[in-house]
């Protein structure tokens, strides 16, 4: 496995006022096709977001199962949201109406996901309290500006999609598992990226992430040669992440299970998806 340091591990340097180690997300990306990071890489606080994580916290407390596996110990929730380039503008779309959850919103991986191949997956949405949520806001646009050196992402409205989840157990003998639990890609245009930001855990053993080559998709960590691993790591502070440019890379989570203390164990992340909206005339 080549071992690439995290960019906390970098020197801190300044270029013109800005923090360079900001920058150095971006330039991972565009030279390597994935970054990991930290807050302060960010160069974001989480003591003086600590509102924000803290509403951010409630609504993971009551994440809906996942509809279409509710044994698999996942919960979430899932919107749109679209950015226009050249005004700057953020706005989220409304959901279809829906009997149970009130509102939901479409996911869509078309053949990337082995297990829902081209299945339109309706999920559960934000609530609506939470699209001003300042943390929230700061993430998404922080996320656009790392992804935004791409000029396939200038000339077309960008679609944003937020996804709230959770991973969690109660009983010793449970594993909770992400969708797919494999290696793979979230598909799409070749302009596409994934950003994942660690809200937090308790009580929880395994959920490492491993990021490799785009001919892995489809396999289990264990079964690579090394050479075809660029990294593993498992996030544990908030706000701690990592960024895919998606047909680059693949990427994966392991399975959580119970930690070694009483209670249930869980896994919260909050993963910000961003593409360029398609036309359709």
């Amino acid at each position: 496995m080549n071992h690439v340091p995290a960019l906390h591990d970098r020197p801190h340097t300044t270029n013109g006022g800005t923090n360079a180690v900001t920058n150095a997300v971006t330039d991972a990306l565009r030279r390597q096709g994935y970054a990991r990071y930290r807050a302060a890489d960010l160069d974001l606080d989480p003591d003086a977001h600590r509102t924000d994580l803290a509403e951010l916290e409630e609504v993971f407390a009551t994440l809906p199962l996942d509809p279409y596996a509710p044994h698999t110990h996942r919960f979430r929730r899932y919107s749109h949201a679209v950015y226009l380039p050249w005004t700057g503008q953020l706005a989220f779309t409304p959901g279809a109406p829906d009997p149970t959850h009130g509102t939901v919103t479409e996911y869509w991986q078309d053949d990337h996901n082995p297990e829902y191949p081209d299945v339109r997956r309706r999920l559960p949405d934000l609530p609506t309290t939470l699209h001003g949520n300042a943390l929230l806001q700061r993430l998404i646009h922080t996320d656009l500006a790392h992804a935004m050196w791409l000029e396939d992402l200038h000339r077309t409205p960008v679609y944003v999609g937020v996804h709230l989840l959770k991973l969690a157990v109660d009983a010793a003998a449970e594993t909770a598992v992400s969708s797919p639990d494999c290696l793979h890609q979230d598909g799409g245009s070749s302009a596409t990226f994934t950003f994942a930001h660690f809200i937090g855990s308790t009580n929880m053993s395994g959920g490492e992430n491993v990021i490799a080559t785009p001919e892995s998709a489809g396999r289990q960590p264990g079964d690579l040669p090394d050479t075809a691993v660029h990294a593993r790591f498992t996030l544990t502070d908030p706000l701690d992440g990592y960024a895919v440019h998606d047909h680059r890379v693949s990427h994966y989570v392991a399975p959580v299970r119970r930690g070694d203390d009483t209670g249930p164990g869980e896994r919260r992340v909050l993963i910000i998806g961003l593409a360029p909206y398609g036309p359709r005339l």
